[in-house]
């Protein structure tokens, strides 16, 4: 494989692995606060799969092509070697913030990883069959919350559409692309590239948000929220980090 398929494949990895990795421990923040028990449960479930997701990637990473232990690259970085976007680090606020996340971001990732379904590259194949169910449950799950919310009453559809109005750029930034190598990548039928991505993904949430009578704002008027991934991280990030790895940095070489 040659070296700049190699350092693109690396780089695309860290940034799909950091964003669940971020995301598993913000929604996890959610365990015991939730509106009611069901949804306790649901956030707790899939926050545990967004980290399952990022230490099967740094799994990959690791194996294929030569990185570092998964346990200590996810906790001994240091926050500008993170290729997280700025959707994944803000902080929960309110519900209706993390549900438009949620929603958001995980229809971004089932597009991705259905792309990936394609991949020249064979690990990205088998990741993506085998979390082909949890993506499914993840996007049915936002969906239904999604369009229930924004139907229900006046003050729930203002909050729903402000969530929105607040997510739509941080969510774009999601597909910040690489100009290192993703031309590389693509001709190489690795992935097909952030842009064809974002098309896809605009097409996947639109219905949905039809049908949930919110208004998709003007996406070319909107200022996608960049730098996440060459790491430029917003505020929210370094504290989380601390937060994450206190316990594995006690001891970073013991074994459990």
């Amino acid at each position: 494989m040659e070296t700049t398929i190699r350092q693109g494949i690396a780089q695309l990895i860290i940034k799909m692995a950091d964003d669940a990795l971020i995301l598993g421990h913000r929604n996890s923040e959610w365990t015991g606060l939730g509106p009611i028990m069901e949804e306790d449960i649901a956030f707790s479930s899939m926050a545990q799969d967004k980290i399952g997701h990022a230490w099967a990637l740094y799994r990959i990473l690791q194996e294929e092509l030569g990185g570092e232990d998964p346990d200590k690259f996810a906790f001994l970085r240091d926050e500008k070697a993170f290729k997280c976007c700025h959707l994944v680090e803000m902080p929960n606020s309110e519900y209706d913030f993390s549900l438009m996340r949620h929603f958001l971001f995980d229809h971004a990732e089932t597009v991705r990883y259905e792309s990936l379904l394609q991949s020249s590259f064979e690990p990205f194949q088998q990741l993506s069959k085998k979390l082909k169910g949890e993506l499914k449950y993840h996007t049915l799950h936002a969906n239904a919350w999604i369009i229930q919310l924004s139907n229900a009453n006046e003050e729930s559809y203002n909050r729903m559409q402000t969530a929105l109005n607040t997510c739509i750029s941080l969510a774009a930034g999601i597909f910040e692309p690489s100009q290192e190598d993703e031309e590389a990548l693509i001709a190489a039928h690795i992935y097909p590239g952030e842009k064809v991505l974002y098309e896809r993904w605009l097409e996947r949430i639109y219905p949905v948000l039809v049908r949930a009578s919110l208004n998709l704002p003007d996406m070319d008027t909107i200022m996608p929220a960049y730098g996440g991934r060459y790491g430029f991280h917003t505020e929210h990030l370094h504290p989380l980090l601390l937060e994450m790895a206190e316990v594995f940095k006690m001891d970073a070489e013991a074994s459990w």
